[in-house]
């Protein structure tokens, strides 16, 4: 079977990981799943990643983060921007995520940046996901 999302897939292993209190979540690698992972550690929504180069397919180990008591750090994500259904919106229309606790992820001619990167550069681009 092959994968229509691959980003979708991802969110999904780190959401029902973290439900699940694992340490850590494996995932086949890609560079923009290394770039969404890379904006997840900078924000403090994950501990660290890693990535374990093998000759098939790399392997990106996602090392989950959790506060006192077990208290998780992500308590959801959700895929904006589908495969069958892109997302793009425009500088002013960047949204605050569950009222600016949360972060958008998005694709902008830059690179992949948060909606509070995209709104201070002033730039738009296809919206990603959602994490809060």
């Amino acid at each position: 079977m092959t994968m229509t999302d691959p980003i979708a897939d991802m969110l999904t292993r780190l959401r029902n990981a973290n439900k699940a209190y694992h340490e850590y979540v494996d995932v086949p690698s890609s560079r923009i799943k290394e770039e969404i992972v890379r904006i997840l550690r900078g924000e403090g929504y994950v501990a660290r990643y890693e990535v374990h180069r093998d000759e098939a397919q790399d392997i990106l180990r996602i090392y989950l983060k959790y506060g006192k008591g077990k208290k998780k750090t992500i308590s959801g994500v959700r895929r904006i921007s589908k495969p069958g259904r892109r997302v793009y919106i425009r500088k002013n229309d960047i949204p605050k995520v569950l009222g600016g606790l949360g972060i958008a992820i998005l694709s902008t001619p830059r690179g992949l940046v948060t909606g509070d990167q995209a709104r201070s550069a002033g730039m738009g681009g296809e919206v990603i996901c959602y994490v809060w």
